[in-house]
Formats: C-alpha cells, structure tokens, sequence
C-alpha cells in the first residue's frame, strides 16, 4: 500500500516488518481474522513523519459483541476450558519464545507506531515483555486453594481460585506490547478468556502478537483482539454483560468513567491511572548520579509514562549543584526519528498529544514559570510530533503543570529546605503511583518510603521494573496491581467448599 510505503522511505526497515505494513490489517475474533461489521477504517501514523502506517479495522459493539461471544464459548466449553494448567502454562512459554523469535519485528513496528527509539524497544520493551509470559507462564501450575480447619466437627472446608471468566482489557499507546503482556500474562495463565482493545494510535504490535497465537497453542476465542477507538470500541467492552472484569491501563479521567460504567453489571474492575511522581534529591546524595536519574525519570519514553518523574524536589544547598547538570542532560538528548540509530527521544505519539503538552508549556509561562531549557518543537523539525527536553523553574504548587499529568518530556524543579516538609509536599498530590529519594541515608531513604503515599518508591535509582514486582497505584493512580503474584488476584476468584465427612 502507498502509504505505508511512503512512511517507511528510506529507512533500514526489516523486510518482514514492511510486509506486515502491506497488508490488509483485520481483527481476531474466535480465532479468525475479519473486517469490522461496518466495514469503516481508520490510519495509525508514524508520528515521526505524520504519514499513513497502515488501515486498521474501526470495530463497534457489533464487533465487540461477536468478541465477546467467542471468548465465552472459549472459556466454557472450548479447548482452553479442558486445557490442564500445565498445557497453559507451556503455550504461554511457547507464545514467549515467538514473540523472542520475532523480536526485531516487534521492535520495529513498536517505533514506527509509537515514535519510541529502537534502541530502547530492542533493549527494554520487547525483552520485557518476553520476561512477563515467561514469568506467568510459570504461575500457570501454582495457581492453588487452600484447606482451612473449621471448627464445625466432621467438616472438611477448602477453597477453589478459579479464572474470573472473560476478562476485557484495554490497553494504552506508550508501551502498547508490554502493557499488553502485563495483562494477557496473568489473565491468561489462571484460565481467563480476553477480548482485547489496543490503543487507536498504536494498534500494530497488537495485530502482529495476535499473528503468533495458532502456533502458540493457544486456542481459538481464548485471545480476541478488536481494534478501534474507546468511545466506539472500548466503551462497548465496559458496558457488555458477557465481560466479567475490565482491567484498565490510562488517564484517571478515562478510569473514572469506566468504574462509572461498569457499576452499572458491577464488573469487577482494575485500574493502573495517571501520575505526578514525586522525585527528592537530597543533598547528601550522589548527585551526579541524581541529575542523571532525574533526566531519565522524565525524559523516559518521551516522558510519556505514568510513573514519570515530573516534579523534581532538590534540596536547597544542592539545587545550583543539580539543575546545570539536569539542563545539560537535557539539551544533550538527540532528538529524532525512532529508526534513527543515533536518537536518544523520539515524537510524541500524536498530534493529539503534541496539542496537549504543548498547551501545557503555554500554560505554565503565563502562570510564571520560567523555562531553563527547551519549551516547544525545536526549529529544525517540520514534521513530526516532536518537543524538546523542557525544564521548568519558579513553579508554584498551584500551578497547572505542577498540579496536573503532562504525559510528556516537562519536569518542574522545585527547591526545599525542610527535609520532613519535602515528604508532605510530595504527598501534595491527588495522585500517588510512584515516587523516589536519592541519599547516601540509608535510614532517611526507609523513613521516605515509608511516608510517601505512592505504589511503587525507588531508591537511589528511577524506572526499575521487573514482572515479578507488583505496580500499581494509590490514590487516584488507581487500585489493583500488576506484575508479580499480586496479579492473579486480579484474574481469580475464590471458591469455598464444605464437606460434610460423616465423621
């Protein structure tokens, strides 16, 4: 297609990558690729260009509803129901080495829809997302009830964790395959059915996983993937009856909405929402180290990520040690295209994005805050979605871009003196998913954890992730947590049992 064609001019694009974009992109639904009811599409674009990808499926809530359907007979009566938790647990390990096998075409079009490097798609998205099946699929055969000694006599009492039945998971555009993996892996290892809505603005890598399930083993129904938009598509999922659980990773404002919804057939319901992290460098700190963590914190993924360490508190007799360093890092990142082998931060996702941050960056100067670096779209790009490191100073807590989520590569640096009043500060928030300390301190780095009202708190390090640790939100960040066993939580109910023995 011409499209796709012209999108991928003139770059070192894998030949199987440029064939998948050539194709006539469709949904799965019970094990079949099909076009949605309405036959209507619409184009995800290669924010680095702002051209046409590829044409994807614009399902509605007939489509959803044939989704639903087919990952009902699934979970009732098909293969996936008969399968042992072994014969699960291996075709999820199976799907793992696929996606390995796979992995620089995943890479690829994880960069060319999303906008992200390809060096950190290579080295953190698709190596994580094989270490979460493998990981579940691990937790496939230890998915276990319990026997609990009642005090009736001659009773025998024990649980049962069964799968919730057919799960609806919709997913976000910053890391479309991981935050696909973080949901599927659990859902999947405990027995659940899925019907899966991939972001809008980065549907690809979604399509190609759904290309890896045959070969997997993974039965028809067990997996279905509708693409299209939230308010045609995902809003259909929320509201089904046949949907047991809705698990939810973006804005709170999306959340609130979906637990709205959702009381209506009291699904049960997960959420993994928005942030303002708080980020505390002390002044015992390394603080070489620290300024390089604070420029990670933000500038990861275009700081487009929930956890993102968008409010930077740096005690006052290091704050002219740390914000040099901080701008310096900032005006080093090489900005450009994801394919680009010498980009350190790509585009925005979107233009609907790059309107948003940029709004953001108008916002807080008329409310006075000065920009120490960056502050728009650097001059030497005309196409593409793309905003500079920005670094803002004389910030105040009631101001827009302290107060509320940017999802984009903006840190407010704010100084402090009082190092029990930078926790509270900190807590300032109606937000609480992730926060950090840097110090040499060990005891002041436990008692900061301890009080910061966050679901995840690093220490001396920023953006550390491993399937085997839970993630999650306080707050207004959310509730339930992913990765780890907490997950299967999620995706199980329990059961009780009683035996009368005759004794």
């Amino acid at each position: 297609m011409q499209a796709a064609a012209a999108a991928t001019a003139n770059t070192n694009i894998d030949p199987a990558v440029r064939e998948f974009l050539g194709r006539r992109m469709k949904m799965l639904i019970d094990g079949k690729w099909v076009d949605s009811v309405s036959g209507k599409t619409f184009q995800t674009i290669d924010p680095s260009t702002e051209e046409s990808l590829a044409e994807i499926p614009d399902g509605n809530a007939e489509d959803v509803d044939r989704a639903v359907r087919a990952a009902r007979r699934a979970f009732e009566s098909g293969p996936w129901a008969s399968m042992s938790a072994s014969e699960r647990g291996r075709a999820i390990w199976k799907l793992a080495d696929l996606i390995e096998q796979h992995a620089e075409e995943f890479a690829q079009l994880e960069t060319l829809d999303n906008g992200k490097p390809l060096s950190v798609a290579r080295a953190a998205d698709i190596p994580l997302v094989v270490d979460h099946f493998r990981y579940y699929a691990g937790w496939a055969t230890k998915v276990e009830g319990e026997t609990i000694p009642v005090s009736a006599p001659g009773m025998l009492a024990y649980t049962l964790r069964e799968p919730v039945g057919v799960v609806g998971q919709i997913i976000p555009w910053n890391f479309p395959l991981l935050m696909l993996a973080w949901k599927l892996g659990a859902a999947l290892a405990c027995g659940n059915t899925v019907v899966l809505k991939p972001a809008e603005q980065t549907p690809l890598s979604a399509l190609r996983f759904g290309e890896l399930l045959d070969d997997a083993g993974i039965p028809p129904g067990v997996v279905n993937i509708v693409t299209g938009f939230g308010e045609t598509a995902g809003a259909p999922i929320v509201d089904h009856p046949g949907i047991d659980k809705i698990a939810f990773t973006g804005s709170t404002e999306v959340g609130k909405s979906i637990m709205s919804a959702a009381s209506k057939t009291l699904k049960r319901v997960s959420l993994e929402l928005g942030g303002k992290s708080p980020n505390i460098v002390f002044a015992d700190a390394d603080l070489d180290e620290a300024a390089a963590g604070a420029a990670a914190a933000i500038y990861f993924n275009h700081g487009q990520c929930c956890c993102a360490g968008s409010r930077l508190f740096i005690e006052q007799k290091a704050y002219d040690k740390v914000m040099p360093k901080l701008i310096e890092y900032s005006e080093k990142i090489s900005l450009g295209p994801g394919m680009d082998p010498a980009t350190q931060m790509g585009p925005l996702v979107s233009s609907e994005q790059f309107t948003r941050v940029t709004g953001f960056l108008t916002a807080g100067q008329k409310e006075g805050a000065t920009v120490a670096t960056g502050g728009g779209r650097p001059s030497r790009f005309d196409k593409g979605y793309f905003v500079a490191p920005t670094v803002f100073t004389d910030v105040r807590p009631d101001m827009k871009v302290v107060r509320e989520e940017i999802f984009g590569p903006v840190v407010c640096a704010i100084p402090f003196k009082d190092p029990e009043d930078v926790v509270r500060a900190g807590n300032e928030t109606t937000y609480g998913l992730a926060a950090a300390v840097w110090t040499r301190d060990i005891g002041k780095a436990h008692r900061a954890a301890r009080l910061l009202k966050a679901g995840t708190v690093w220490i001396n390090c920023y953006n550390q992730f491993d399937a085997a640790a839970p993630f999650g939100g306080y707050k207004q960040s959310g509730f339930g947590r992913e990765m780890g066993k907490a997950a299967l939580d999620l995706y199980t109910q329990i059961k009780t049992v009683w035996v009368n023995t005759g004794a």
